[in-house]
């Protein structure tokens, strides 16, 4: 059976480019990179190189960077870390359309005593810098944290704009960096933000391996005690084949980023337009706009996305659906009620997410299976 693979937002295939450069820190550089002996040593150096060409990538310093196991615990150094060494007032504003990652840290630390305010966005998904500068004028802020790109709809906000806003109240600005990373040509000095996190699965890097800028100006505390590494900030033996992949990933992306970007949005807007004009009741959900090119996230009246996603595997279709079993009872999307959509809406979301190995051949058997597979799944609703 063919498969394809369109979950790409979910995770990435590991580039064989970002194998052949991790593979010898598997078997033959493999010191810890805190030994003084020379095996270490030689670690510490594929470290430290890793650290400077990631950095360059990003447009940071070397000493800004400080690698995690991924965005999720990035974004917990990010919010806790802060929280822990400001001197201003215990106050966090974030987004109702954020990665899970941040909003289950916000609502640990709400239990911890800080406030936590969940800031609504626009039918498009994008945080105002209305919204944002009202809230910031009513009371001192710690920090702000607001995501790139969104995982499930690809709404793209102004980041260097809401940053600027932040700053003019003294608090922190973080950006789960997550989805734009590698995707979207950034420099952090220019967009000034003070923390950004990113990951290495969803730019074809290992899963385990991510990283954190922080400004050099920023202090934050460290979230996990031990060994003292990461200049004291994240304890824990450093992953050197992660790191040497997580770095030689992002050079990939910036070297291939014309093409692939032209490439990828080319077959995202073929599957777009053809499903909308195959199927009835077809709705884009999020901005149509302000989006990244490689995400689709797209409802079918009266279809649960749950239903399609399991027809879909059958015909060897990989997607995801725009909501999620918790507790073994289905719940709408979070982020698609945010933005709008009824329960039904968002429980019939689906989301397409296209990468670097895709083809024009794969997405032209999408567009054959999924009206049949609606068609099916919509008369076997009605009976």
């Amino acid at each position: 059976m063919k498969q394809v693979y369109l979950d790409n937002s979910a995770t990435t295939p590991i580039d064989s480019q970002v194998l052949e450069a991790m593979l010898p820190f598997l078997s033959e550089v493999y010191g810890n990179p805190s030994s003084i002996h020379s095996v270490g040593r030689k670690a510490r150096v594929a470290l430290d190189d890793a650290r400077f060409r990631l950095a360059k990538t990003l447009g940071a310093k070397e000493y800004e960077i400080y690698f995690t196991s991924g965005g999720t615990e990035s974004d917990n150094i990010a919010m806790c870390g802060v929280l822990r060494k400001t001197d201003r007032n215990k106050r966090i504003l974030t987004t109702n359309v954020e990665h899970s990652a941040i909003l289950q840290t916000g609502g640990f630390l709400e239990n911890e005593g800080a406030e936590v305010v969940f800031l609504p966005v626009s039918e498009d998904g994008k945080l105002s810098p209305e919204t944002l500068e009202n809230a910031l004028k009513e009371k001192e802020t710690a920090l702000v944290s607001a995501i790139f790109v969104n995982n499930e709809i690809g709404t793209i906000n102004d980041i260097k704009t809401l940053t600027d806003i932040t700053h003019k109240y003294g608090a922190c600005f973080h950006t789960d960096a997550v989805q734009a990373f590698g995707k979207i040509q950034f420099d952090v000095k220019e967009l000034g933000v003070d923390l950004l996190s990113i990951s290495g699965h969803k730019i074809y890097a290992p899963k385990g391996i991510g990283a954190l800028y922080v400004k050099k100006e920023i202090d934050f505390d460290s979230c996990q005690k031990g060994g003292g590494q990461e200049r004291g900030k994240r304890s824990g033996t450093e992953n050197v084949a992660g790191s040497v992949a997580l770095a030689r990933a992002a050079e990939l992306c910036l070297e291939n980023y014309d093409e692939e970007r032209k490439r990828i949005t080319y077959l995202r807007d073929k599957l777009e337009t053809s499903l909308l004009e195959k199927i009835e009741g077809a709705r884009i959900n999020g901005s149509k706009d302000d989006r990244l090119y490689s995400i689709l996230n797209i409802s079918f009246t009266g279809i649960p996305g749950e239903s399609l996603i399991m027809s879909l595997d059958l015909s060897g279709i990989c997607a995801s659906a725009g909501s999620a079993c918790a507790s073994g009872s289905l719940s709408a999307s979070p982020v698609l009620k945010a933005v709008g959509l009824s329960d039904e809406e968002a429980r019939s979301a689906i989301r397409f997410s296209i990468g670097r190995k895709n083809t024009e051949e794969e997405i032209d058997y999408v567009i054959e299976q999924v009206p049949i597979l609606i068609e099916r799944l919509r008369a076997f609703v009605v009976k």
